[in-house]
């Protein structure tokens, strides 16, 4: 019979491998919710692209067919601004692509808000949102830009899903002297979300949605899986409270910049909610 420093050694090399398995699996998730992110802000440049570059060639066929002067300088400013919003949108989209990087530098968080509201003003006029900004005077930072605009993109589409009639999206910043962070917080007006739902929010490929909706977004379980991946590497903490018929908050708390040297990212960090699945608002 195998005596038991061989089975100890087995069960050793087992839990190695598995071990590995798990890392292989937890970087093929990763990957995955890197696509996902990826379509849905390509879905909704797309959409706004194809909005703006309507708006141009209406505008342009209605100057080519009258003569008035009135009318075509009507259809000129029409077209300029069009393609001013071309531009911010360009901008914003290129901001992301140039920071590809893993390292967290000092982030100014009021710009990143800004960006991603630029991507996203017409789909939130179509479903009837109303956005308000409150913001103290924050702080830098430590944050890696595109990564939290990735977060941020997530959380509003997923608020402007809970609100299929309309309602309103309420972004707030503050610094939080306690913890030495700033807090971002994006609640909505909408539905809210049954307790024992809100429990297992996080989990990969859980979703409280059947499928993706009518612009092809969510319903596949990984946005708010990479929130929670990508705040944790971040150091910081990602809290979500919700009552049902009230509305849902989620609170993305960030460590203010320091003046040294900017910090790589972290591989893992700690779970964030409490037990049962709540966690207030702070």
């Amino acid at each position: 019979m195998p005596d038991g420093s061989s089975n100890d050694t087995q069960r050793t090399e087992d839990v190695a491998e598995l071990h590995e398995q798990i890392q292989a699996l937890q970087m093929q998730l990763v990957e995955a919710q890197k696509l996902t992110a990826l379509g849905e802000l390509v879905g909704t440049t797309t959409h706004e692209f194809n909005n703006i570059l309507m708006t141009i060639l209406n505008y342009a066929k209605l100057g080519l067919r009258r003569k008035d002067v009135a009318m075509r300088e009507k259809a000129l400013t029409k077209i300029l601004a069009a393609a001013q919003r071309a531009a911010k949108i360009t901008n914003s989209v290129l901001g992301l692509a140039r920071n590809r990087s893993d390292s967290l530098e000092p982030t100014d968080l009021p710009k990143i808000i800004d960006d991603a509201l630029v991507l996203l003003e017409l789909e939130m006029a179509k479903y009837r949102v109303a956005i308000e900004r409150q913001w103290d005077d924050v702080p830098l930072v430590l944050a890696n830009g595109n990564q939290i605009q990735q977060v941020l993109l997530n959380l509003l589409v997923n608020a402007r899903q809970a609100m299929p009639r309309g309602g309103q999206i309420l972004i707030r910043l503050r610094r939080n002297d306690a913890t030495n962070s700033v807090d971002m917080v994006i609640r909505d007006s909408g539905a809210g979300i049954e307790p024992e739902k809100l429990r297992r929010i996080f989990e990969p490929f859980f979703s409280t949605k059947k499928g993706p909706d009518a612009t092809g977004k969510g319903g596949a379980g990984l946005g708010l899986a990479a929130c929670r991946n990508i705040i944790e590497a971040h150091h910081g903490r990602i809290l979500v409270q919700s009552t049902v018929g009230k509305g849902t908050a989620f609170t993305i708390r960030l460590p203010v910049a320091p003046t040294k040297k900017p910090a790589p990212l972290s591989p893992k960090s700690e779970a964030i909610l409490t037990p049962g699945g709540h966690a207030g608002v702070r």
